[in-house]
């Protein structure tokens, strides 16, 4: 007699960089402590970034893709995580934080498998990468959630609330900037920062947050990008790119990006957004969120208690609770995974793929699966397309296919 299933979602973490340091790995580790994950496994390019990762977290036990006993700890493994995917427990959910160029086959070879899966954002690079994913999804009854942890800022949620309220009114325009340190092209991405750019890494975030608040798509977009310091220290990597992005409604969002700020900058990021209604008018300092610490070791430091940071435990003194938007998103698709795995236990095959049908096609206007996900890709594309083109402007079609006009 088949066991029956404890509630407890297996989950396979494909990458080990930044962001599977801090946000996706405390993140999994206290839904292990709260009872919704069950085993974890990492898989990382080398076993360096296991032995790194081991380091960080002691006592916390997950299963390591490769083993840092059985191989060199710099000899690259670029497909060892399909061996991961393979050995993965029933029902285990796969949330993948490679570089954004790797992202489509991973994902891909987790749906072959049956797996549901949580991407970091953008989904993909390509917008044929984002409809072949979106029709395997629906084909297979697959869950694809990318993480588009602005979203579940309260800042970014209020701008929501309040705009399909209609006190902003019919959006005019709006402006959005991300700026990050220098160190993050140079140390943290140095290995694929030529295969990205800071508007594709972080500045979609703001392209989704505007569509996540008016619902409105994108019409056409012009862009602009310089690439001065990053060539003087060898890389052939984009310091900053701007793009001017008119949506279907006449309205206009300006995106500012780059990732050649100052090392000595109070934050990681300097981010906000504002936006101007017929009605009203909406402004949010995302790095000042009126909150910081100065001392001897760090000296002034902005300090944004809302995207991921640990408190004291109130049930458990000395044991760290991690709260913030970064947290909710990433809980977010494990819960919906967790649903979905919750209402087709025990169903016959058929009978269980068209209720996760059902339930996807529920979730699809309110999360970012691939037919919302697939926004984003859109004007990462054309943004490429536009400065490729010497800055020309870029429409969309039907499917959101990027065009030169």
């Amino acid at each position: 007699m088949r066991k029956a299933w404890d509630g407890k979602l297996p989950v396979l973490l494909v990458g080990g960089g930044m962001i599977s340091e801090e946000v996706i790995l405390p993140t999994l580790f206290q839904e292990q402590r709260r009872g919704k994950v069950g085993p974890i496994s990492v898989s990382s390019l080398n076993a360096a970034v296991i032995l790194r990762l081991r380091k960080i977290f002691p006592g916390q036990e997950f299963r390591p893709y490769p083993d840092p006993g059985a191989t060199r700890p710099q000899k690259e493994h670029p497909t060892l995580y399909l061996k991961a995917l393979d050995e993965l427990g029933p029902r285990g959910a796969v949330i993948v934080a490679t570089p954004d160029h790797f992202h489509t086959p991973v994902i891909l070879a987790a749906m072959e498998r049956g797996r549901h899966v949580i991407v970091q954002k953008p989904l993909c690079l390509k917008v044929e990468e984002a409809h072949r994913i979106l029709d395997e999804s629906r084909r297979r009854g697959l869950y694809v959630y990318t993480d588009y942890h602005k979203r579940h800022d309260r800042a970014v949620r209020a701008a929501r609330h309040r705009y399909r309220k209609g006190d902003l009114g019919e959006m005019l325009h709006g402006h959005a900037w991300i700026e990050e340190k220098k160190a993050m092209s140079v140390q943290v991405f140095k290995d694929w920062c030529e295969k990205s750019s800071p508007f594709e890494y972080v500045g979609v975030h703001y392209v989704d947050a505007y569509y996540f608040i008016t619902g409105l798509r994108p019409r056409r977009l012009v862009a602009f990008g310089q690439k001065k310091f990053l060539p003087t220290v060898g890389k052939d990597a984009f310091d900053a790119v701007q793009a001017t992005i008119q949506w279907e409604d006449g309205s206009v969002l300006f995106v500012q990006t780059s990732w050649v700020s100052p090392d000595s900058d109070t934050a990681w990021a300097n981010q906000g957004l504002e936006l101007r209604g017929t009605k009203g008018e909406y402004f949010s300092h995302h790095k000042d969120r009126n909150t910081y610490f100065v001392t001897d070791k760090d000296g002034f430091e902005h300090y944004n208690p809302n995207f991921f940071k640990p408190y004291d435990d109130w049930d458990c003194p000395g044991r760290i609770q991690w709260v913030g938007y970064g947290y909710d998103s990433i809980t977010q698709g494990l819960d919906d995974i967790a649903r979905i795995e919750r209402e087709t236990a025990g169903l016959p095959a058929q009978r269980a793929l068209h209720r996760r049908r059902q339930i996807i096609a529920e979730l699809e206007p309110l999360r970012p699966l691939p037919p919302q996900a697939l926004i984003g890709t859109a004007v990462n594309e054309a943004v490429r397309l536009s400065i490729a083109n010497d800055s020309r402007w870029v429409g969309f079609d039907e499917k959101m296919f990027p065009e030169l006009l």
